[in-house]
């Protein structure tokens, strides 16, 4: 199966020895970010640093001046990303015989939440979420759009990945985080994501929901809770135990329609911009009540929009499996393993993974991720990829 190693700028920028290494691992593609959040990364091999501090959300190539005017608006990266290092990085990795793919995180921003605080994700009790962009409010979706085509179509790309196209919920991997204290579950976190800004308060109007009534609907459904007063129901079963069917189903029907059509119109823009052959993937949970970077989709409904998923599969392939029931062989189903060690994957057993994953439908692999993981890591990657 062709494999895509995960890549950021800088990387690549100013270790001339990167771009060789990286296609040393017997990669086809990288997959190299060119809008990406805030982040602390590791840079193990890098002749003039270790640790690499991305303050907040930017774009790693100079934006376009169509921006000046407008109120959202991505921002350049600091000194972490100068320039065009999304270009920069891309050149040296084509030089070395590699395909390059953007890589582009869209609704998960916490500068703009800062900086736009009425943009963000409300939950029912009042609290909002500055990484988590609402992407029911108009001016949000389109800038998301704007910057999915800008981001995904650079100069000597052939494909595009594109992360967090959906919506956003508690969970994030937040800088000294402490919200774990009480397991909130999968319905717990359902109900924590709901959002109640003012755009989102109208769209349950249209599905027959009084917003006020329902977050004190779902404030009343968590109290047991936070008490830890029952065991949870799993999935779908366990929000529909705490909301009630009806209730649950008009705010799913509500947040899948949200989401359906963001992904339609930001696909449908990146493709507007970009050449013929030009390749369309999104990061994709196959359970649409899901938040977080893998968007939860419909898969028969994303499959017939973009050409294809990238599958968190580390540890368990079966996210896979709604998606090959589709039966389209002409979409691309990656699956997305974790070869850093240090960070719960498994490069030794990257063969079988890969193995795995092929048996249940996946067309490609996605490594996760040729910066961060160490040398004995990458020493793994290039033996299970030579199969060896």
């Amino acid at each position: 199966m062709k494999a895509s190693a995960f890549v950021y700028p800088w990387d690549v920028n100013g270790d001339p020895q990167a771009p060789a290494r990286i296609a040393g691992l017997g990669v086809r593609q990288v997959t190299l970010a060119a809008a990406y959040h805030s982040t602390r990364a590791l840079t193990p091999r890098h002749p003039r640093h270790r640790v690499v501090t991305a303050e907040y959300a930017a774009v790693l190539y100079p934006p376009g001046a169509h921006w000046a005017d407008r109120v959202l608006r991505p921002h350049p990266a600091g000194d972490w990303a100068p320039g065009d290092a999304w270009g920069e990085a891309a050149a040296a990795l084509t030089g070395a015989g590699l395909e390059v793919h953007t890589w582009v995180v869209l609704a998960h921003n916490s500068r703009l939440g800062a900086e736009h605080p009425e943009t963000s994700v409300v939950n029912a009790y009042g609290d909002r979420y500055p990484w988590a962009p609402c992407i029911a409010q108009p001016a949000t979706r389109a800038y998301l759009v704007d910057l999915a085509a800008e981001a995904a179509v650079r100069p000597g790309a052939a494909g595009t990945e594109l992360e967090s196209l959906g919506w956003y919920g508690l969970a994030h991997l937040h800088a000294h985080d402490k919200t774990g204290g009480v397991g909130l579950g999968e319905a717990g976190q359902y109900l924590m994501a709901l959002c109640f800004c003012p755009a989102c308060r109208e769209g349950y109007g249209r599905h027959g929901l009084d917003a006020d009534e329902l977050a004190a609907a779902v404030r009343a459904a968590l109290e047991p809770v936070w008490r830890r007063q029952e065991a949870e129901e799993a999935g779908w079963a366990g929000v529909e135990k705490l909301l009630g069917e009806p209730v649950a189903a008009a705010t799913r029907a509500y947040r899948d329609e949200t989401a359906r059509t963001l992904q339609e119109e930001a696909v449908a823009a990146v493709r507007a911009a970009a050449p013929a052959g030009f390749q369309v993937l999104l990061h994709a949970d196959p359970v649409s009540y899901r938040c977080g970077a893998n968007a939860g989709v419909d898969p028969a409904h994303i499959l017939s929009v973009a050409d294809g998923v990238v599958v968190p599969c580390t540890g368990d392939p079966g996210p896979l499996t709604p998606f090959a029931a589709q039966g389209r062989p002409d979409a691309v189903l990656a699956a997305n393993l974790t070869v850093v060690s240090g960070m719960g994957g498994s490069p030794a057993t990257l063969a079988a993974d890969a193995a795995r994953a092929r048996d249940l439908g996946a067309t490609e692999l996605r490594l996760y991720h040729a910066g961060l993981a160490s040398d004995e890591d990458l020493s793994a990657v290039r033996s299970a990829l030579a199969g060896g």
